[in-house]
This record gives structure tokens, C-alpha cells and sequence, in this order.
């Protein structure tokens, strides 16, 4: 049985945003305009997952189906240039932030990588920009890309109702921790939270527009990164919330004041683990560790740290869950870890 919402077309984009947010909008189906009788509304196909009702308005049974055409692929755009040999190292997926397409392009096609970008930009005609990602390098994890077309690669991508505006040749973005960061949203109501490795605002923001938290202490170090947090601040209508610091966590966090701390960092992030307990209140608090870790050690190694840290402090540890995010590269996982810290 397929579903829609029936909305006036002022609340359209609003519903949409929330429908994308929680994955229950059906992308195979057209939104469309419907007049009934002397009133227009806009039909929003949504799938099983959007219940009996989605902010007040009753999800129904739609009549008349209009799917999609599904867009050509990439191999279908460049089946006329490219070689078999070439069709077939072609990148199979890529990453749309804001407006701008980031992809990965083997060295086997370095020539070939004008043709790609441009094929890029007719699928996705509402892109401005292609960039091609290297990967990440250095301390502060920041990407190696190079523009390929276009002239700008700022942006503003939307995530789950907030605002995060970017440079992605000088800031990274996951697209895998996106499950985490829309469950961190609903965490910390009432609650101060430090946040030690805030980046651009990845978990401040969507815990400040969301949850309803006393206030958030947002932690970074890198220059860049940190423009983009106060500027993510100001967008999204967060100054009373968030208190931005820059500087590094381990000097600046700080002692026996949050409720909740966040280390949203891999690498290095058990060198903080101190700091980040000292951080909460000696009452007892939550916290997020997150650790990129061998497959065969992913049970063991993260919780290990954690307890070793606890113990110094002579703190005690229960651990409340532990969650796979995702691979991070061949057996190496990135994991988080919920605990409770306690004297």
C-alpha cells in the first residue's frame, strides 16, 4: 500500500526536510500539487516507517501512482567516451553535500577526470561544483581534494533539520556517522554538555536545534574548523546554547561541570579519555567515546581503555552500549562507546 501526507504547499519544504530526516520519504514517487475542489495541496509520498500521522497531518492511501524516472547512471552518461576497461573502474558511488558533488577517481582514469566531473554535473543539474576527494590527512583529519568544475566549493548542506555551512577542500563530513549524529540529537535535555572535538558543529548543532540541552560547551582546535562552528552557530539560531572555545580539550575542557561529554574524534581519542571524565560531574555522567579499532579487538579494546582511564581517576565504569558506526578502511572498524562514569 503506498502512503502520502495531503499539506498546504507553505509547509512543504518543512515536511519534507522531516520526512528526509527520519527516512520515511518515499524517493521513488513525485511530489506533486493537487487542487481539490478550490484548495491546492501538496501530496508527499511517504513510506511505512511515517505512521498514522506526521506533524498533525494524517498519513493516507494514494490512488493515482506517479513514479519517477530513475536517473541514468553514470556508466550510462559515459558509455559513449570511455572504454570498456574505463566503464568499468568507474567510481560507483560519490557524496552530494550542499550543492556540491564529492568523488573519488581512480588514478587509471587521472585522464578521464573532466569528463566524469562534467558527466556528474548533468545528473545532478542543481550542483554548482565537482571535487575530487584524496582522502584525509595531518592532525585535524582535513581532506585532500581538488576542484575539478565550478568556482566554488562553500556550501550549505542541510542535515536533519540544521545548517552547516562548509569549505569541503578545508573541512571533513561524514556521511557515514549520519545515524549517530541524528540519535545524538535526541540525547541531553536540561543537560550541560561538553562537547570536546566539536569540528564545524556536527553534534552541538543537531543536539542544540533538537534537545533541548541547558548548554553545550563545544571544544576545537583547528582555526578553520572553528569559523565554521560559530558561523553553524549563528545559522542555525543557537548562540544562547552553545558556548564555542578554541583551543585544545584536554587544556580547555572543563572540570566536574557536564552531564554529558562527547568525543567525537578517532585517532588519538584515548589520550583524552581523562580530561573527558574530569570534565563531568563527580555525581556521575555519560559518557561518548569513539574509537576506530580492529575488527578482532572491537570488543575488547575500546572498553579496556576506558576502564585503564576510569581507574587512574578512581572513577568506576558500567558500560551502557556499544555501537558499530561503521568500516572505517579493511578490518578496522569505527566504533562508540556509552558509558556511565561514576565515583
Amino acid at each position: 500500500m503506498y502512503k502520502v501526507i495531503r499539506i498546504p504547499p507553505e509547509k512543504g519544504e518543512e515536511i519534507r526536510e522531516k520526512a528526509i530526516a527520519g527516512e520515511f520519504l518515499d524517493t521513488t514517487r513525485k511530489i506533486r500539487k493537487l487542487q481539490i475542489k478550490e484548495v491546492t495541496l501538496l501530496e508527499i509520498p511517504v513510506t511505512e516507517d511515517a505512521g498514522e500521522t506526521v506533524e498533525g497531518f494524517p498519513v493516507i492511501e494514494q490512488k493515482d501512482l506517479e513514479f519517477l524516472k530513475p536517473a541514468a547512471s553514470l556508466k550510462e552518461y559515459l558509455k559513449c567516451s570511455l572504454s570498456e576497461t574505463e566503464l568499468a573502474r568507474l567510481p560507483s558511488g560519490w557524496h552530494v553535500l550542499g550543492d556540491i558533488i564529492i568523488v573519488s577517481i581512480p588514478d587509471a582514469l587521472d585522464g578521464k577526470k573532466l569528463l566524469i566531473a562534467e558527466a556528474l554535473l548533468s545528473m545532478y543539474p542543481k550542483c554548482r561544483s565537482v571535487v575530487r576527494d584524496f582522502g584525509i590527512e595531518g592532525q585535524f583529519r582535513q581532506p585532500k581534494r581538488e576542484l575539478l568544475l565550478g568556482n566554488e566549493t562553500e556550501t550549505i548542506h542541510k542535515e536533519h533539520g540544521c545548517f552547516f555551512k562548509q569549505d569541503v577542500t578545508k573541512v571533513m563530513y561524514s556521511k557515514g556517522n549520519l545515524g549517530e549524529r541524528k540519535r545524538m540529537s535526541r540525547l541531553g535535555k536540561g543537560e550541560v554538555v561538553v562537547d570536546m572535538f566539536a569540528g564545524i558543529g556536527y553534534f552541538s548543532i543537531p543536539m542544540a536545534v533538537h534537545a533541548g540541552p541547558k548548554k553545550i560547551i563545544s571544544i576545537e582546535i583547528n582555526p578553520e574548523s572553528f569559523a565554521y562552528l560559530k558561523e553553524n552557530i549563528r545559522l542555525n539560531h543557537v548562540e544562547d546554547i552553545i558556548t564555542p572555545i578554541m583551543g585544545d580539550c584536554s587544556q580547555f575542557a572543563p572540570v566536574d561541570e557536564a552531564d554529558r561529554v562527547i568525543m567525537g574524534y578517532v585517532g588519538t581519542t584515548h589520550h583524552y579519555l581523562e580530561p573527558a571524565m574530569r570534565a563531568l560531574k563527580n555525581s556521575g555522567g555519560i559518557l561518548h567515546y569513539h574509537e576506530t579499532v580492529p575488527e578482532y579487538l572491537a570488543k575488547t579494546r575500546p572498553e579496556e581503555r576506558i576502564r585503564k582511564a576510569a581507574e587512574a581517576l578512581g572513577k568506576k565504569v558500567e558500560v551502557l552500549e556499544t555501537r558499530r558506526i561503521k568500516k572505517y578502511s579493511p578490518g578496522v572498524l569505527h566504533v562508540v562507546i556509552d558509558a556511565s562514569i561514576f565515583i
